[in-house]
């Protein structure tokens, strides 16, 4: 599975993987861990590889912080007291952050060891996208400062299906706004905020405990490189979604979703993954 050293040809493709997709409801997760199997991605510890993977998902944070940067700098303002709209909205993106948060920190070893395989998100991608396919949402017009806390809660909730590899957090965060009511702008920006949290929060929980073992392996140059394409990347991608879905259905993700599993299915039988 694993063949040595990142080159920085697979520092660039898989840092352009991971901006593409981290936002869109695809799965930068299975794309990820896909893709590396295909590149023999890693070496013989599979800590680092798996932590150059979340590593790299900093440039997708920068992407979002930057493009909704006028939102949490109302968020950080309401940490401090100075905007009453900035704060409520940050108690719910903390409300909404937190299910996961607790499953993940006391089941996750045990997830990741039964579920992070070609195999579970193969199985993920095909649901994901005849869920999209079938899905015919209403969607709402509610604004995101009047979203209450049951609403916060219960979108948190979904996330936390998205620590099954392949069903993307995207995906399950925007499905669950629009079923509350928020309008598709609302629940984008809302689905990418909890999402720059969430992943804000893993990437420094996971650093913390592997980031000397991910430079001893692949040194500063590479993570770099992967970083600044999945920011590039992922900025295009956000933009690009935004707009699409301004006048556009979520369908088009069903359908890629369902050709790139039906592709993995091929890769299993073949015996390539």
């Amino acid at each position: 599975m694993f063949s040595g050293l990142l080159s920085i040809p697979q520092a660039v493709l898989l840092g352009i993987v991971e901006g593409i997709t981290e936002f869109l409801p695809v799965s930068s997760t299975g794309h990820l861990l896909v893709v590396g199997e295909l590149i023999g991605f890693g070496s013989g510890s599979s800590s680092a590889a798996d932590t150059y993977s979340i590593a790299i998902q900093f440039g997708a944070i920068l992407a979002v912080l930057l493009l909704y940067r006028h939102r949490v700098w109302s968020a950080a303002r309401g940490l401090v007291g100075a905007d009453a709209d900035g704060r409520a909205f940050l108690i719910r993106l903390v409300v909404a952050f937190l299910p996961a948060a607790f499953i993940g920190v006391v089941a996750g070893d045990a997830m990741k060891s039964a579920l992070f395989g070609p195999i579970p998100v193969t199985i993920a991608w095909l649901v994901g996208g005849v869920v999209l396919l079938v899905w015919k949402p209403t969607v709402g017009t509610m604004a995101l400062h009047e979203m209450s806390i049951r609403a916060a809660v219960f979108i948190g909730c979904a996330q936390s299906l998205a620590l099954w590899p392949g069903v993307s957090r995207s995906l399950v965060t925007l499905i669950a706004a629009l079923a509350v009511g928020l309008s598709m702008s609302a629940a984008i920006e809302f689905s990418f905020l909890l999402g720059l949290v969430t992943l804000s929060s893993a990437t420094a929980l996971d650093l913390t405990k592997h980031g000397s073992e991910l430079v001893d392996q692949f040194g500063l140059l590479a993570p770099a490189i992967g970083l600044i394409c999945a920011f590039l990347t992922a900025v295009i991608a956000v933009k690009w979604m935004v707009g699409y879905l301004e006048s556009h259905s979520l369908r088009i993700f069903g359908w890629y979703r369902l050709a790139i599993g039906a592709v993995s299915v091929v890769l299993l039988a073949t015996n390539v993954l």
